[in-house]
C-alpha cells in the first residue's frame, strides 16, 4: 500500500517523486518514458537556476534528485485506474496491480497531428514531430516547420543548424514565439517565415517530396521539401482518468485548482496534462510539488478502507512528521 502513486515520469512526475520522498511518503512512480518530452528539447534557457542546458541534462538532474530519496520506480505504462472505497488501484501493461491512498497524475501530452492526406503515409519518411530526434537526418536539405508558437520557433532554429533552408509555415498573421526566439528566427538567414497559409496535403512517393498549400507562394501552391516537422501543439494524455470521473475541459485537460486538486478527493494532477494556460517545465514542477503537499495533507487527515485481494483492510495513514 502506497501513500501516493505518481503516474508519469517527466518533469512533473520526477519533481513529485522527489518531493514525496522528501516528505517520507511511501511513493511509487510509474512511467514508461523516464524524463518525458523535455529530454527531446535541444536547449532549455528558462528553467530557474540554469542559464542554459539541454533538455536531457535537465531531465537527468531531476531524475537524480528524485532517486536520492527513498522512492520506488516502475518502468511501465498504466493501462487502467480504479477507485474503490477511498483508495486507488493502478493496473499496468505488465499485468501488475498497485494500491495507493492517493494518485498524482502527470502523464503530459502527445504531439498534435495535422490530420491531412499524406501525414500518416509518410510518418518517419519525411514527416516528423521532433527536430532534436530526427533533424540531423536532413543535413543540407530543405525542410519546413509547421506551427506558430514558441515550440515551432525553437524547432525552426534547431533545424537551421542542419538544413540548408527552413520554411516556417504559420497559419496566423505572425510567429507567436517568445520575443527572444522570434528575433532569432527573424535574423536567421536560413529561415523564411511564411504567414497566413495552411498545409493541405503532404506529397511524395516513398518519401516526402513536398507539400500542397492553400494559397500560392512564389507563384505555386506546391512547395518542394525533403521533410516537414509538425509543431502545432499537444493533446493531453488524460483518457485514463475519465473512467473514474475526473473532470476535464473541452480540450481534455484535467481541471485542477491552486492546490493541484481535482474534483475527486485524493486524486491530484500536475503538468501539461492540466488545464493551466501557461505550460512550461517550471510550471509543471511547481504544480507537482503543490500536488505532493496536498496529497501529504490528505493522507494525514484521513483514514482509508482499501481493497486487498478479496478483503477490505482499514489502512490508517502513517502520521508523517
Amino acid at each position: 500500500m502506497y501513500d501516493t502513486i505518481i503516474i508519469g515520469a517527466g518533469c512533473a512526475g520526477l519533481a513529485a517523486a522527489m518531493y514525496a520522498g522528501r516528505l517520507n511518503m511511501k511513493t511509487l512512480m510509474i512511467g514508461d518514458n523516464i524524463g518525458g518530452t523535455i529530454a527531446l528539447t535541444d536547449v532549455v534557457e528558462n528553467y530557474p537556476g540554469f542559464i542554459r542546458l539541454t533538455g536531457q541534462e535537465l531531465a537527468d538532474n531531476l531524475r537524480k534528485h528524485a532517486e536520492s530519496y527513498n522512492i520506488e520506480k516502475a518502468e511501465a505504462k498504466v493501462t487502467k485506474i480504479r477507485h474503490e472505497h477511498n483508495c486507488f488501484i493502478a493496473e499496468t501493461n505488465e499485468g501488475k496491480t498497485y494500491q495507493s491512498r492517493t494518485i498524482i497524475f502527470a502523464t503530459g501530452t502527445e504531439w498534435r497531428k495535422l490530420n491531412i492526406t499524406g501525414e500518416a503515409e509518410f510518418a518517419n519518411k519525411g514527416v516528423h514531430y521532433c527536430a532534436l530526434c530526427d533533424g540531423v537526418i536532413y543535413n543540407g536539405r530543405i525542410v519546413a516547420v509547421v506551427g506558430g508558437g514558441d515550440s515551432a520557433a525553437k524547432e525552426a532554429l534547431l533545424m537551421s543548424q542542419y538544413a540548408s533552408k527552413v520554411y516556417s509555415i504559420v497559419r496566423g498573421e505572425k510567429l507567436r514565439g517568445e520575443p527572444i526566439n522570434n528575433d532569432r528566427v527573424a535574423k536567421n538567414p536560413k529561415i523564411e517565415v511564411i504567414i497566413k497559409v495552411n498545409v493541405k496535403q503532404i506529397i511524395g512517393d516513398k518519401i516526402v517530396k513536398g507539400v500542397v498549400l492553400d494559397k500560392p507562394i512564389n507563384g505555386s501552391t506546391t512547395l518542394s521539401l525533403d521533410a516537414i516537422f509538425v509543431a502545432i501543439g499537444h493533446i493531453a494524455l488524460s483518457q485514463l482518468v475519465k473512467d473514474i470521473g475526473v473532470a476535464t475541459n473541452k480540450k481534455g485537460e484535467i481541471i485542477i485548482d491552486r492546490q493541484s486538486k481535482t474534483n475527486i478527493p485524493g486524486f491530484f494532477a500536475a503538468g501539461d496534462v492540466c488545464d493551466t494556460v501557461f505550460k512550461q517545465a517550471i510550471t509543471g514542477v511547481s504544480e507537482a510539488v503543490t500536488a505532493v503537499y496536498s496529497a501529504y495533507t490528505y493522507v494525514n487527515e484521513n483514514e482509508f478502507i482499501c481493497p486487498i485481494g478479496n478483503e477490505d483492510l482499514m489502512a490508517k495513514s502513517n502520521k508523517n512528521t
